[in-house]
């Protein structure tokens, strides 16, 4: 079993930059995906952003490519979002998920909110 912790979240003006941060622990198979979801306040939870055990290999949502950065330290058990210009439609809860291979999320975090307003 793969526990998630996330942390990070906060209020940030449009335009700026804020970091998430995912510790990862428990049973860790070597092909655990990591990855970020959102939701926001009445609308469905969506993928933003997942970075592969195998080669590192990222992938982003259109609505985030170029300004989301996903990145894992596999020697730390972490894996960070880096989001940068940020817009107030990226306001929503953010999860850290896992899951192994092709298959779909085992494992959520708790969440963390980001908020962005001027």
């Amino acid at each position: 079993q793969v526990q998630l912790v996330e942390s990070g979240g906060g209020l940030v003006q449009p335009g700026g930059s804020l970091t998430l941060s995912c510790v990862y622990s428990g049973h860790i198979p070597e092909d655990l995906n990591l990855g970020w979801y959102r939701q926001a306040t009445g609308k469905e939870r969506e993928w933003v952003a997942t970075i592969h055990a195998i080669g590192m290999t990222t992938d982003y949502a259109d609505s985030v490519k170029g300004r989301f950065a996903i990145s894992r330290d596999n020697a730390k058990n972490t894996t960070w979002l880096q989001m940068s210009g940020l817009k107030t439609e990226d306001t929503a809860t953010y999860y850290c998920a896992a899951n192994r291979g092709n298959g779909a999320v085992t494992n959520w975090g708790q969440g963390t909110q980001i908020t962005v307003s001027s």
